[in-house]
């Protein structure tokens, strides 16, 4: 397993600056030879775009910038708080994700 965050997981900012810090959401993307994530609808940035063939009109676009993994927690599905991530093998072999706070699995 490269890491705990896997995309599609609800995700809590537990650090950074206070703008980004507490927001929750879903994990759009994975970045491994970085160590981040992009989360949705969490930092924000403006990008300001030439016009090219493929964006005609170009201007001011806003899109989610990457997050360090260190800085988020995954969201336990039971009381939706931050927890841990452990790793177990069930009795059929598989490998499962479960929250160290309340021993509940990640699907």
């Amino acid at each position: 397993m490269g890491t705990r965050i896997k995309k599609g997981d609800r995700v809590i900012v537990v650090s950074g600056s206070r703008e980004i810090r507490g927001q929750q959401g879903k994990v759009l993307e994975v970045l491994l030879s970085k160590k981040r994530v992009i989360i949705e609808k969490v930092n924000i940035v403006k990008r300001h775009t030439k016009p090219t063939q493929t964006n005609q009109a170009g201007g001011i676009i806003e899109k989610e910038a990457p997050v360090h993994l260190s800085n988020v927690m995954l969201v336990d599905p039971s009381d939706g708080k931050p927890c841990r991530v452990g790793v177990k093998t069930l009795e059929d072999g598989r490998k499962v994700r479960y929250s160290k706070r309340s021993g509940e699995t990640f699907n």
